[in-house]
């Protein structure tokens, strides 16, 4: 329970700085940025319910599309779901956005680990 609420909040964060970029991503406050790092956390979570050799497998058949896909189908329906998390240019915008949010939160993750917060 304790790491899904520090990848939440990892995302929220992630999420925040995701939106001052110019990616068409629209996060109205904090609040929302945390509610929707918890949808996509659970999404995540679902996401790895599934066994690794499929995930790398599928991963690798199809060089990376079919999680690319999932993840801008997550970003999207979180943008649906959530009020106040906007996507400004419609399905560019996630595609965008979700790009961008894998890149700041694996950063953010990186940093964390190397300093030691989170193992």
């Amino acid at each position: 329970m304790a790491g899904f609420l520090i990848s939440v909040v990892i995302l929220a964060v992630s999420l925040l700085i995701v939106s001052k970029l110019p990616t068409g991503v629209e996060i109205e406050n904090p609040i929302i940025a945390l509610v929707a790092g918890g949808i996509i956390g659970a999404f995540n979570g679902i996401y790895y319910l599934f066994p690794d050799w499929f995930r790398t497998s599928t991963a690798i058949v199809s060089l990376g599309l079919i999680p690319l896909i999932g993840s801008i189908i997550v970003f999207g329906l979180t943008a649906w779901l959530v009020q106040g998390f906007r996507l400004r240019w419609g399905i560019g915008s996630a595609i965008i956005g979700a790009i961008a949010l894998s890149i700041v939160s694996s950063i953010l993750n990186f940093i964390l680990r190397s300093v030691g917060l989170i193992a």
